[in-house]
């Protein structure tokens, strides 16, 4: 069952992104994402994950849990971890969860994941690597690494490139992210080049351009058995 967590949050300047860019904006962020068509890319990324019932599944930036919730609704056998630095994003996940087994959130940062090695089958990510800069990101590819199983893969979609449309004008105005890589000159170079440096075996399976998302690409990246 998914655990509960505290809401509470320090007035000091927090040290991640809040899943809205800002605590008060929070109420707000799942119809926002949904109506940018969030959901139509949960649904592409979770076909190319190959899950089967006993696989362990970790989200790394999972937020609110909409990509968690939709993989273990869709995959009741898997056992699910939702992983993400902000703990009023999570309150609302173990919300969604309520009811389901064999799924819960926690705490926890890309960058320095609070799990073994070699404890995952399968993680999933979903537009976080853009708000990460340099060194997080490079951080973020060797925890994957780490704690995938050998013979486990990372299945990530995100920007490839600055060109992101409205959300992307969102993300840089309203969340301040203000890392966005620069365009390469072949979608994706920048993320296939991280996660071959963290000694990952990877792909870029396809790339779409959405009405309101700009073009995202698709990534699946092993760990060599």
């Amino acid at each position: 069952m998914a655990k509960n967590h505290p809401t509470t949050v320090s007035a000091q300047p927090h040290d991640y992104l809040p899943a809205a860019g800002r605590d008060a904006l929070l109420p707000f962020y799942d119809r926002l994402t949904a109506l940018l068509g969030a959901g139509e890319l949960h649904r592409t990324l979770l076909a190319q994950v190959g899950l089967a019932d006993g696989l362990r599944v970790l989200e790394i930036g999972c937020g609110t849990g909409n990509l968690s919730v939709r993989a273990k609704r869709a995959h009741p056998g898997v056992e699910l971890t939702g992983s993400d630095p902000d703990p009023l994003a999570l309150a609302v996940a173990e919300r969604k969860a309520a009811g389901l087994d064999g799924i819960r959130f926690e705490r926890g940062y890309a960058q320095r994941l609070p799990y073994s090695d070699a404890g995952f089958d399968r993680v999933l990510s979903a537009l976080m690597l853009h708000h990460l800069d340099d060194e997080a990101k490079a951080a973020t590819a060797a925890e994957v690494r780490r704690v995938l199983r050998p013979g486990g893969s990372l299945h990530l979609v995100d920007f490839t490139g600055t060109k992101h449309g409205p959300h992307g004008y969102l993300a840089s105005r309203l969340m301040k992210s203000g890392h966005f890589s620069a365009e390469s000159a072949e979608p994706g170079d920048d993320i296939l080049r991280l996660l071959a440096t963290a000694g990952l075996d990877a792909t870029l399976v396809a790339t779409r351009r959405h009405r309101f998302l700009g073009r995202v690409g698709y990534y699946r990246a092993g760990r060599p058995a």
